[in-house]
């Protein structure tokens, strides 16, 4: 389980689905049995002390509208589809719960940032730039040839890393069927690989919950 903080205050908690029904009990405990109602991404559970908990389904994983098949659900092992795109690195694989039985990890080099100055620096940019293109014309060759064929059996496609490196690769017309199964979360990953890959498996299952404590008195 990880925590950050969440935009518009609150922290997001992530959280693994067999953890999570240890999780809500924790919850209850510390602040009082909790109301459950539904919301447009999964379920909310608001504690007798003013405290709030949002818990956002797993990709591919329904809406439940009781705690039980909530949870129930979560745990489910589903066929998501993962898109890890940073700078001239791509992996790309079907997770089975968090086996990885399809996977190619492939890295292209993209020059950094020069600080030259002049024509030097925008020859070497001009030179950047083709690089990072042809690099994302290969990872949507590599999404093609691997995880289109498969559309029909995923659950999701979850992406990660770089958003507009994700975004570009989507975009092309051969994976609309891909993009339509893609996602809300985004994951936070390095430089992908193998390594990478195997655990945005595991990510990519994970329940995420905005947590907000009770307002202070006064």
């Amino acid at each position: 389980m990880n925590s950050q903080p969440a935009a518009g205050g609150g922290r997001w908690v992530t959280v693994d689905p067999a953890r999570l029904g240890r999780w809500i009990e924790g919850f209850a405990d510390r602040h009082g049995p909790p109301v459950v109602a539904g919301h447009e991404h999964g379920l909310t559970l608001t504690a007798p002390d003013g405290a709030t908990a949002e818990l956002h389904a797993p990709p591919g994983a329904p809406v439940a509208a009781d705690l039980e098949t909530f949870v129930t659900e979560a745990v489910v092992a589903r066929r998501i589809g993962l898109l890890l795109a940073r700078k001239g690195a791509v992996a790309i694989g079907v997770a089975e719960g968090e086996r990885l039985p399809l996977h190619k990890v492939d890295t292209r080099y993209v020059q950094g940032r020069t600080a030259a100055g002049g024509w030097s620096q925008q020859r070497f940019a001009r030179r950047r730039d083709n690089q990072a293109k042809a690099a994302l014309a290969d990872a949507v060759e590599i999404a093609v040839r691997l995880l289109l064929p498969q559309a029909d059996r995923l659950d999701a496609v979850v992406g990660g890393g770089d958003r507009r490196a994700v975004d570009s690769i989507l975009a092309d017309r051969r994976l609309a069927p891909l993009a339509a199964l893609r996602a809300g979360r985004l994951l936070d990953v390095p430089e992908p690989r193998h390594a990478v890959l195997l655990a945005a498996a595991v990510a990519a299952r994970a329940v995420r919950i905005l947590v907000r404590e009770p307002q202070a008195d006064g």
